[in-house]
């Protein structure tokens, strides 16, 4: 029996891609943007080939991203934001919720979406974190929207035959 392999395609060119940044806890947001486009731009995506919207904070992340599906314009979509645990029972509400949510629309639309809405002890350890995860981000979009239109094609193939 042979054994058929997807290769891991990070090959971004051609590829639309939307990035919603919750605007709440600023200085992580736009340190996990910057650290995106970069890898963004790394991979071949083009700069008209993506949309940047901000939202209040990380509740606000499922809707925007289920808008941006909606429309059909993009092959992935990329989460970024920061949830910082303070005194009270609101973290784990605000980061519960957010990331069913982000995790909702990706399953119900059928789009790859890279969270990267951080959920951290205190300022320190996102600021450590930002970086790393925005670039994982990118990866994480490029790569998964270019497994879903093999998968797409794969599906297609085998409905006409």
């Amino acid at each position: 029996m042979t054994v058929g392999t997807y290769e891991t395609n990070l090959a971004g060119d051609g590829l639309r891609i939307g990035i919603v940044q919750a605007r709440f806890n600023d200085i992580v947001g736009s340190g996990l943007l910057k650290a995106c486009l970069a890898q963004l731009e790394q991979l071949g995506v083009a700069h008209q080939d993506i949309l940047h919207v901000t939202v209040p904070g990380a509740l606000e992340i499922p809707l925007a991203l289920q808008k941006m599906a909606e429309s059909e314009q993009f092959d992935a979509l990329i989460a970024l934001g920061a949830v910082i645990r303070g005194e009270t029972y609101h973290f784990e509400l605000v980061s519960n919720e957010s990331g069913a949510g982000i995790t909702r629309v990706g399953l119900d639309y059928g789009i790859p979406i890279a969270n990267a809405v951080l959920t951290t002890e205190n300022d320190e350890q996102a600021e450590a974190r930002m970086t790393e995860k925005g670039a994982d981000a990118a990866r994480v979009a490029v790569e998964m929207a270019n497994l879903t239109q093999a998968l797409e094609e794969l599906q297609e193939a085998g409905d006409e035959e």
